[in-house]
């Protein structure tokens, strides 16, 4: 994944819960695949300019890769930043970071891949062209 920041339209706040939390205090990895999903749901929301309902939306998603950089903690406040960087036929890759906003550090980064899918047939369709139109007007690529 970059180590650059690049710049995020997209920001997502995200409330720790004390379910979060490890025996360490820590939010828990799986925990923090959830705030991806709420990162990632606001994003399409955004720039789709509708409400998503991921049960019949024809986007999946197929990969998931994260970089833990710093300890995710009860107290930080937390925003989780969404950005689609490649656009292909079938597949959307998108990276997102959760940032504690009051020190600006951001904690992990997640790097995922969307793919178009048909819910009726179970396979892999071409991406939706009207969101990858509305992606590339919304990001400039």
């Amino acid at each position: 994944m970059p180590s650059n920041s690049p710049e995020f339209k997209v920001s997502a706040p995200v409330q720790v819960r004390m379910s979060d939390l490890d025996p360490f205090a820590h939010v828990n990895n799986g925990n923090q695949c959830h705030y991806f999903d709420l990162g990632r749901s606001a994003y399409l929301e955004k720039v789709l300019q509708n409400q998503v309902d991921w049960t019949t939306i024809d986007l999946v998603l197929v990969h998931i890769e994260l970089d833990f950089m710093h300890p995710v903690l009860f107290h930080d406040t937390l925003v989780c930043e969404s950005k689609i960087v490649e656009i292909g036929n079938k597949s959307l890759t998108m990276i997102q970071q959760l940032r504690d906003t009051k020190t600006d550090t951001v904690k992990t980064r997640c790097k995922s891949v969307l793919a178009g899918f048909d819910r009726h047939t179970h396979s892999s369709i071409p991406v939706n062209e009207a969101y990858k139109s509305k992606i590339r007007d919304f990001e400039g690529i």
